[in-house]
């Protein structure tokens, strides 16, 4: 098998790192894999096994108006279908809406015999992506042989709104142990006895850090021995500093930015926080789990309710109900042996969400997608 995994850069983030784990597995495996970006290799923070191709179109360059952006997505038409020409792969996979698109203008336009496959990353209806890429979705997406979202609701989504025919439920691949690489960022406590209560995620409101940071406010006066730290780096920083200041909490709350080590900061953690207003899977909590590191977690529409089993290996509260995260957190803040149970548990998460597993699951997608139909020939 040669597979062409299609997304718009390798910079960090939760998609970007599936396509690298789903793409360095394959190739460990011995199979051919080519992935290929919009943005240039100057982004990408993960590594890709010696044994990817790697292809960087370098066409994401902003638009300054509608004209425009036809002309240059054309271009990325363009550039990928010359791409897929040359590497000839069995199976295409986009992973996210523009992706998705060019991925299915690209095989219309003929040149090749493979499996187009989108994916998306977060339900479509939760991000709206503007009218000109919402009617690209509903013209395009029945192009594809498949669509593959990590929800039921996503994926029945697609098929009522998007006129997906074939719409599969996968889960992420989560590698463990994960990979260490710079910045590499020190885990330490200020103090020995200090615990740590952990977030990971881009700074931004839909993750929502602020709705955090106010309830361990609410906290912290009970467990004075405990720190908030919120690993990643984003537009929200500014916001999430101004408002631990107002909360007084400098010296309880930080936010050290990127890590490169964030394996080594599950390890050391005591407990985790998902507090997002919408998720697509949930990578982090996954990761948290998979490390043994008990969790809390909102439980949104997708995601955290896929990956979190509520009092096996954490505690799932409702959306919008601040009073039950707070009561959530300090639950499993006080309760060292409820703590110690979850992460008994949570380390099952590595089966569950290993690359082996889910590869294997897209593989069996690909043959079904094979047996179903005879792929569509392309004009060459």
């Amino acid at each position: 098998m040669k597979y062409c995994l299609i997304t718009h850069s390798l910079a960090c983030g939760g998609a970007e790192r599936c396509v690298a784990a789903l793409a360095n597995h394959w190739a460990a495996a011995g199979h051919e894999v080519v992935v290929v970006t919009q943005a240039p290799r100057t982004l990408d923070f993960y590594a890709l096994h010696p044994g990817v191709g790697r292809v960087a179109l370098a066409l994401d360059r902003p638009s300054t108006g509608a004209w425009q952006a036809v002309a240059h997505n054309l271009a990325r038409v363009r550039a990928l279908r010359q791409v897929l020409r040359q590497e000839r792969p069995d199976v295409a996979v986009g992973v996210m809406t523009a992706s998705n698109c060019l991925l299915a203008l690209a095989r219309s336009l003929g040149g090749g015999t493979y499996l187009a496959v989108g994916s998306e990353e977060y339900p479509p209806y939760m991000r709206p992506l503007g009218q000109p890429w919402e009617t690209l979705r509903r013209l395009l997406y029945p192009r594809l042989d498949a669509v593959v979202s990590h929800a039921a609701p996503s994926a029945q989504w697609l098929q009522r709104h998007a006129g997906v025919r074939c719409a599969p439920v996968l889960p992420n691949p989560i590698p463990w142990p994960l990979p260490r690489q710079a910045p590499l960022l020190a885990t330490a406590p200020a103090f020995p006895e200090q615990k740590t209560l952990l977030a990971v995620g881009r700074l931004a409101p839909e993750k929502g850090f602020d709705r955090l940071l106010r309830a361990f406010a609410g906290l912290a006066p009970r467990h004075p021995q405990w720190r908030l730290v919120i690993l990643g780096e984003g537009p929200g920083r500014a916001g999430l500093e101004a408002q631990r200041q107002a909360l007084a909490l400098q010296d309880r709350v930080f936010l050290p930015g990127l890590a490169g080590n964030v394996g080594d900061w599950y390890t050391a953690a005591d407990l985790f926080a998902l507090t997002s207003h919408h998720e697509g899977f949930g990578n982090a909590l996954a990761e948290a789990l998979m490390h043994g590191l008990p969790a809390v977690s909102v439980d949104c529409e997708a995601g955290p309710r896929e990956i979190l089993r509520h009092g096996v290996d954490g505690l799932l509260v409702p959306q919008d109900e601040p009073t039950a995260l707070a009561s959530a957190l300090d639950r499993m803040m006080a309760d060292e042996a409820l703590r110690s149970a979850c992460a008994r548990r949570a380390v099952e998460a590595r089966e569950r969400f290993a690359p082996a597993q889910v590869a294997a699951r897209w593989d069996a997608l690909f043959d079904d997608l094979r047996q179903a139909r005879p792929v569509r020939a392309g004009v060459s």
